[in-house]
């Protein structure tokens, strides 16, 4: 009789753990972001006071590559200023059609190119692109909303292009890009300037530079470069604030 209440009482036990598990689970998240009624564009979920965008897909890849995009957005000058040497680990996380990736590529002729993306339709394209193009320093690498899977200690520079505010788990994100990057690693944002009302870029795809410097000293990074250069982007540059 013992044995079979014992028995009985597994089930419960579970029950309980599974249960606490859950609901700590859920106090983490909850601690971390709220939520809203969507906004147009956006997700409703809360991070710092800023609502999350949505995600712009890759059936977006054709403006992406837009003829006018250097008229536009001065990319060159971008790439000119980029914290890298010839010999450099980079990451182009939410690369898309691999528009940056591309473009680096060249600039690390003895370092690499990790072209992150969640989705596999990009993957797809940026591996077949890579391969028409040649380029043997490029390589694709399929994250996840909440870990882009890069190995620790590996990257000297993390870059996103309009993609941070895409996110839809940026302090978890962080926290493994910051894994990911060499003691004197940096991360790049260029981000279209929130503090523009004429940059005509839907507000939730716009970030100001206190709403980024905001969001990444919450999570160990010190704005070390805000280059103030282009058109209608910011080029912010972090590093680790140990």
């Amino acid at each position: 009789m013992k044995s079979l209440k014992y028995q009985l009482l597994i089930p419960v036990i579970l029950t309980f753990i599974f249960s606490c598990q859950a609901q700590t689970s859920s106090k983490t998240e909850n601690s971390t972001y709220t939520y809203i009624t969507p906004t147009r564009d956006g997700t409703g979920k809360v991070y710092l006071g800023r609502e999350i965008s949505q995600v712009m897909g890759f059936q977006g890849k054709d403006w992406l590559e837009r003829a006018s995009r250097e008229r536009e957005e001065g990319i060159s000058i971008a790439l000119k200023n980029l914290p890298i040497t010839p010999e450099s680990i980079v990451a182009d996380i939410g690369a898309g059609s691999g528009y940056y990736t591309f473009r680096i590529a060249p600039k690390v002729p003895e370092g690499k190119v990790y072209a992150v993306e969640i989705q596999q339709e990009a993957i797809n394209y940026l591996d077949a692109k890579s391969k028409e193009l040649g380029l043997t320093n490029v390589s694709t690498v399929k994250g996840s909303e909440l870990n882009p899977n890069l190995q620790k200690n590996s990257i000297d520079l993390v870059i996103m292009v309009d993609v941070y505010h895409e996110l839809a788990y940026p302090k978890e994100m962080l926290a493994s890009i910051r894994e990911s990057l060499k003691p004197d690693g940096k991360i790049l944002l260029l981000e279209y300037r929130g503090e523009d009302p004429s940059i005509p870029i839907k507000p939730l795809h716009k970030m100001t530079v206190n709403q980024v410097e905001k969001e990444l000293n919450a999570n160990g990074f010190k704005l070390i470069q805000n280059g103030k250069f282009l058109k209608i982007q910011h080029f912010l540059v972090f590093g680790k604030d140990n």
